[in-house]
């Protein structure tokens, strides 16, 4: 085994304690606070009935979700950053998850159903794959990166207005503002509804990704050294573009925009791997379930002000807290490396 190999393995070996540790706290933590002794009696539905529900059926599904789409944002990432060969790629680069609040916000501005109710998801899907194939018709199975980028580019800004044109035209102040909170991402209020419709789109997404991790090592040659290697690039671009709009924009649609986890998770773990983009993908998913399920803890444990109409404060608003620094921090970083390759 080689020393990188053996460094990856530790960190993944840690990765998973480290989010069995954390689902457990999640179980624990909330207005209800429960001992680790209720937690676990009410996971097995045994002792006080009130504890069994508070844990099977709002803080598992919660917990489970934060683990699955904290995990395919943080694999989505890695791989887009194999891709694109550029550190600063994140997921919503094709425009998938704007497309996904487009048919979510649509669902919610007129009535069809509430922000907690499985059809939102369900729509917001519809839109993720509407997004995919848009990006495929207008870019073209063999498009060139940068075409496909602009044609992803389009497609977000497209979505973007969409979402704004839906909150302008919302038929009553109040749908607006369950948009906008829904926008803002939280997990609060998922079920076990949530968790099934979305999860065949996780799983589908991580099977698309991991086909294609052993060719991010050839693409950092470039697309012409990959290719006299072997790598049929266009079909690579293509599946990786179409595993991430798939898990994101199933991400999105559960639980609203929740940023810069695919950004933060690989560059948290890329270290201990030794830069390999083709080992970096796994433990960046581990450590995106970790964050996120922490970040969900965290929104939890801030006292709520009980006169605002949330309850909690958001989960999107607290990664964007975490992320915005971390960003700023790599694009100082990558500009300093610029510079002292120019001088």
């Amino acid at each position: 085994m080689t020393r990188a190999e053996s460094s990856g393995l530790r960190l993944n070996l840690t990765l998973t304690a480290l989010i069995i540790v954390l689902a457990f706290v999640s179980l624990m933590v909330g207005p209800a606070g429960l001992s680790p002794r209720q937690a676990l009696e009410g996971l097995a539905g045994n002792g006080d009935p009130a504890a069994a529900i508070v844990v099977r059926d709002i803080r598992l599904p919660r917990t489970l979700l934060a683990i699955l789409i904290g995990a395919t944002f943080g694999f989505a990432g890695a791989a887009l950053q194999g891709l694109l060969r550029n550190p600063l790629a994140e997921p919503a680069l094709f425009g998938a998850p704007q497309a996904a609040s487009v048919g979510a916000s649509f669902v919610i501005a007129y009535g069809i159903a509430g922000a907690t109710s499985f059809a939102v998801p369900v729509a917001g899907i519809v839109g993720a794959l509407v997004s995919i194939g848009g990006l495929v018709a207008i870019a073209g199975r063999r498009a060139s990166l940068s075409v496909t980028l602009l044609a992803g580019l389009a497609l977000a800004s497209l979505a973007g207005a969409a979402t704004a044109l839906i909150l302008n035209l919302a038929p009553t102040p109040y749908a607006a503002l369950e948009i906008a909170f829904w926008l803002l991402g939280s997990l609060e209020d998922r079920s076990m509804d949530h968790l099934w419709i979305a999860a065949p789109f996780f799983v589908a997404s991580w099977a698309l990704l991991a086909l294609n991790v052993r060719a991010f090592r050839a693409l950092t040659l470039g697309e012409d050294a990959a290719a006299s290697l072997g790598v049929d690039v266009g079909r690579t671009r293509l599946m990786v573009v179409i595993g991430v709009a798939l898990g994101v924009g199933a991400a999105v649609a559960v639980a609203g925009s929740i940023g810069f986890i695919g950004l933060v998770a690989p560059h948290l773990v890329r270290r201990a791997v030794h830069s390999d983009p083709a080992r970096v993908c796994l433990p960046a998913a581990l450590m995106g379930a970790a964050l996120l399920t922490a970040a969900d803890i965290a929104v939890r444990l801030v006292p709520a002000n009980p006169n605002a109409t949330a309850i909690e404060i958001k989960l999107g608003v607290v990664t964007a807290i975490i992320g915005v620094p971390f960003f700023l921090a790599m694009i100082f970083r990558e500009r300093r490396l610029s510079d002292g390759a120019s001088s």
